[in-house]
């Protein structure tokens, strides 16, 4: 079975510090140099603000900025509150790219309010997308690009790794969605994904909430016939 992505078509105070008169010294206090020093901090940090907002990945800059970002990373373990509870994630070390992207998405709120919106029983489910306009504007907000698999570190589709479908886009050589992924159910694992997919983390806590997931009643094209929501996702340690 191909695991693909689903494409949903959406419209995209400075505090003044004031002197007071010492009527035993007659020297004024010299207000006006912490005056700029905090008008200073203030601009400096907004423009900071303001550059990281205009930022946007593209297939051209991607791979720089994840190599580097992955460097100042200290986490590894991201989770994900459910309408169904809570699944917890630990990300591979040696797979930094997507491990750099998923805790990016993380960071930037990408995955809130985002659906688990494909379930295969007894295979997998996957998660990432929605048809609502937050999901399709923050996709625009971060940007456009593609990760390249990353098959070669010995990890494989055991039940409860954690993985990236690949883009629905002519795509021959397997480039990642960066936007969604799966994690698997199977007992004791799909393995023949092996080598066409990137195996990025696994499941520590929370199979069970995979499991109830798993078991929900689907429709036509495997989405649920109701809303699997993903509430919440924050980088945890």
């Amino acid at each position: 079975m191909t695991l693909k992505t689903f494409t949903f078509y959406t419209i995209v105070p400075l505090f003044l510090l004031s002197s007071c008169k010492d009527t035993t010294n007659a020297k004024k206090v010299p207000v006006q140099p912490q005056k700029t020093v905090v008008t200073d901090t203030v601009a400096e940090r907004e423009k900071v603000e303001e550059e990281e907002e205009k930022f946007v990945l593209t297939e051209e800059n991607a791979i720089e900025f994840f190599f580097n970002y992955n460097k100042t990373l200290k986490e590894d373990t991201v989770k994900l509150s459910t309408n169904f509870g809570d699944i917890t994630i630990e990300l591979f070390d040696d797979v930094p790219y997507h491990k750099a992207n998923f805790i990016y998405l993380t960071k930037k709120g990408y995955f809130k309010d985002t659906f688990f919106h494909r379930i295969v029983k007894n295979f997998i489910i996957q998660g990432g997308n929605a048809d609502n306009i937050e999901t399709g504007r923050k996709r625009g907000q971060i940007g456009r690009y593609l990760l390249p698999p990353d098959t070669r570190k010995g990890h494989k589709h055991h039940r409860g790794t954690v993985s990236m479908p690949s883009s629905e886009i002519d795509n021959p050589h397997m480039l990642a969605s960066p936007f969604e992924f799966f994690i698997v159910v199977t007992k004791p694992g799909s393995y023949h994904l092996d080598g066409d997919y990137t195996p990025f983390g696994k499941v520590i806590e929370g199979m069970d909430v995979v499991d109830k997931i798993n078991s929900q009643p689907v429709g036509q094209g495997d989405w649920p016939l109701q809303n699997i929501y993903i509430l919440n996702a924050e980088v945890v340690k």
